[in-house]
């Protein structure tokens, strides 16, 4: 679990250490730490080196008919991209791999769950004319994973997708709309969609180790701010650009229509971060964000913690 070798790892190496550059150049000769918009003091290391969360590159996939194994309100991302069969991606899987790299109707995209954020983000994986492919690189920011690119070993931070140290430190990727959803809601919609196959490496899917994670009272690694609105660090929201809505608002009200959006609540879905078993998890429900002109919007469900991190200057639709 990354908890017990953050504590080994820790126990080893002075925090304040890390805050260093230069401790980094060993692991990292390729990344331009010259180039970094924010403080390292901020970068912490999550507990795996890097790749020692492995990304999934390539990834095959099977379909929704013929898939076995999947308990129906376990969550997946889903992905409905124009002219391509939908996808979805098992949060079994990214639980344990956080980033898979794939190539969908000729897009290649970034699938991306950082659980300690709840962050799942799909990112067209194309930048200034360069494909680039994502490994994990072990190091968390306001308890978000950062990410790397192999091209060029700059850093990136997942919550927003935006190059944060070294040659392409500034760079934005484009966030793609996708969703977390019960498997069951998937595989109605789509029963001649495809899913992603179990990795083929040795891993407990279906096994959460992040075990009672959102129901603690603060979030692992994390130094910054409460959020306002004495709302829970660990309470899920709903964010829409710099918008955030929270979740239990949305679950009292069903469906909301503001700032141009529609926001569908359903239950059904299993929190991934609660007991033991994916499956198991409580009900937290899933959301669908859709434009006036009823087409799926980029959002993200994420802790709040996290969007306040991230958007300090936020609005919070509160009521």
């Amino acid at each position: 679990m990354r908890a017990l070798f953050l504590a080994l790892t820790l126990a080893l190496v002075p925090t304040l250490a890390l805050a260093d550059p230069t401790f980094w150049r060993v692991e990292w000769p390729n990344t331009d730490f010259s180039r970094s918009s924010v403080d390292y003091a901020e970068v912490l290391s999550g507990g795996p080196p890097k790749d020692g969360i492995p990304a999934i590159d390539g990834p095959t996939f099977g379909p929704v008919a013929g898939k076995r194994g999947l308990d129906p309100r376990e969550p997946v991302i889903a992905l409905e991209l124009s002219g391509a069969t939908p996808r979805a991606y098992p949060i079994r899987y990214l639980t344990w791999h956080e980033i898979v790299n794939d190539d969908v109707g000729g897009l290649p995209v970034a699938v991306t769950f950082c659980p300690l954020c709840n962050s799942a983000i799909t990112f067209d994986r194309r930048v200034d004319g360069r494909v680039l492919s994502f490994g994990v690189s072990g190091k968390l920011r306001h308890s978000d994973m950062i990410m790397y690119d192999r091209q060029t070993e700059s850093w990136w931070q997942q919550a927003v997708g935006q190059g944060i140290v070294g040659e392409l430190m500034g760079a934005e990727l484009t966030m793609l709309p996708s969703w977390m959803e019960p498997w069951s809601a998937f595989a109605a919609r789509n029963p001649d969609g495809l899913v992603m196959d179990q990795p083929p490496l040795r891993r407990d899917y279906g096994r959460n180790p992040y075990v009672n994670y959102d129901s603690s009272r603060w979030p692992f690694l994390y130094r910054g701010e409460t959020p306002p609105h004495n709302i829970e660090p660990l309470a899920r929201i709903v964010r829409v650009g710099d918008r955030a809505w929270p979740l239990a608002r949305l679950a009292v009200a069903g469906q909301l229509n503001e700032a141009g959006l529609t926001i569908h609540w359903a239950s059904g879905q299993s929190s991934a971060l609660d007991r033991a078993e994916i499956g198991a998890g409580r009900d937290i429900g899933h959301i669908r964000v859709r434009d006036a002109d009823g087409r799926d919007v980029v959002h993200d469900v994420m802790f709040a913690f996290a969007f306040h991190a991230f958007h300090p200057d936020g609005t919070w639709m509160i009521d």
